[in-house]
């Protein structure tokens, strides 16, 4: 937008996508106006909205520009960055803009211009849940907070991977990425990427649906910040840290995470063998239990989960799998062998159609299985190997523990 555009749009006053803010300073490092858990609201009232535009240096009674000090600019910005990231929950992704616009007198003073995007998780802020109606916020009722769960998909009765990430379009997926998906004679590259919920068409414009932004950009956590594997080794059986040996984090597309996550797992399990009439392996875990485990940890978590990372934790006699995210409705651990109800439905999907597996021995042609086999076989071959059956465990209705424990050590052993 150009200066002119900016001032038309003061000139006509707060709506329900701007709201004009003047800033009160007592020094050039002490900021007194507005209040923060004010602007808190008025922020997070936008992202759970339609998203909106926030003018810092604007009086809003008067429309008059009035500007912010220029020494004072740096300690602004960081004054609005630590509202949004400690005054709302979760916390609430912003872009700032410093432009000068003219006064009552002609002369450039600096404003701040935030953009809030509409959000794709429900924020909390300093007085509870609001949303922008009109040009002020509300706080939200009880039945409207709920729908407002729902079309956001965190009460799971929307699909969260259909969903469009805001600020994302088409340049923004890698090319290789995307051409994975395409076939001849399927029609329009852009429609077919549209049938199969890897864009969106959002108002005219065609965006990355969360979906799309994690099978199809070479850096995901761009857009969800927590869409990837922290994997750590331990020498012992402790999360300790003197006895770290090796920590990775896996943030690239899914299918790579998966694959970089299970080759962590074979460089760092042991591989014991003893020579009777020839070399016989014994290697702590199958690698066949680790797939599944991996494929259904990336496949089935809560990517609406803020800070939700999946973590790997690779200890001296066991493995231990996290997975962000309730069960789903009424799910219990216990009916996992019995039904498979993915969470995120496109994801899934696509692995059973798109990814063959790199390797064989794994049991299965493409990432996923259709008939939902995966936790048999992680029970299965973990309690073959090791003759201990693993443990899934639903903590907090937070995140699922999956516990795969090591096969022992044989005698005389000599190494891999």
């Amino acid at each position: 937008m150009t200066v002119d555009d900016w001032l038309n749009r003061i000139r006509l006053g707060e709506d329900s996508t701007l709201e004009l803010k003047r800033v009160v300073l007592r020094s050039t490092t002490k900021i007194e106006g507005p209040h923060p858990d004010s602007l808190a609201d008025e922020l997070a009232a936008m992202g759970n909205a339609q998203g909106g535009t926030l003018i810092l240096g604007v009086d809003d009674k008067t429309r008059q520009v009035l500007g912010i000090a220029y020494a004072a600019l740096d300690t602004v910005e960081q004054w609005l960055a630590e509202i949004c990231q400690t005054r709302i929950q979760p916390p609430l992704d912003i872009a700032t803009q410093h432009i000068e616009l003219p006064d009552d007198t002609g002369q450039l003073q600096p404003v701040i211009i935030v953009t809030v995007p509409r959000s794709l998780m429900v924020h909390k802020s300093s007085n509870g849940y609001f949303k922008r109606v009109a040009h002020a916020k509300r706080e939200m009722a009880p039945d409207v907070l709920a729908r407002l769960f729902q079309q956001r998909s965190q009460a799971r009765l929307i699909r969260f991977d259909e969903q469009a990430v805001s600020g994302t379009s088409l340049e923004q997926a890698d090319p290789l990425l995307i051409q994975a998906f395409l076939r001849e004679g399927e029609g329009d590259a852009n429609l077919q990427l549209q049938r199969l919920h890897l864009t969106v068409d959002d108002d005219g414009v065609q965006r990355l649906s969360v979906a799309g932004a994690l099978l199809c950009t070479a850096k995901p956590t761009k857009w969800l910040p927590s869409a990837h594997i922290q994997a750590v080794a331990y020498s012992g059986t402790h999360n300790d840290p003197h006895e770290q040996v090796d920590a990775k984090d896996f943030d690239g597309p899914l299918n790579q995470q998966i694959w970089d996550a299970f080759d962590f797992v074979r460089l760092h399990m042991r591989v014991p063998a003893r020579k009777e009439m020839g070399r016989v392996d014994y290697p702590q875990y199958s690698l066949r239990a680790i797939f599944e485990a991996l494929v259904n940890a990336v496949a089935h978590r809560d990517y609406s989960l803020w800070g939700g990372r999946i973590r790997l934790h690779l200890f001296a006699d066991r493995l231990e799998l996290y997975s962000p995210g309730a069960l789903l409705n009424s799910m219990t651990v216990e009916a996992m062998r019995a039904m498979s109800m993915p969470r995120n439905e496109v994801i899934s999907s696509l692995f059973a159609r798109y990814y063959p597996v790199r390797e064989q021995g794994l049991g299965r042609e493409y990432l996923m299985d259709r008939r939902g086999s995966g936790v048999d076989v992680i029970l299965h071959e973990s309690e073959q190997l090791s003759g201990i059956r693993p443990v899934f465990e639903n903590i907090a209705d937070m995140e699922l523990r999956l516990t795969l424990y090591a096969a022992s050590v044989p005698d005389q052993e000599t190494p891999a």
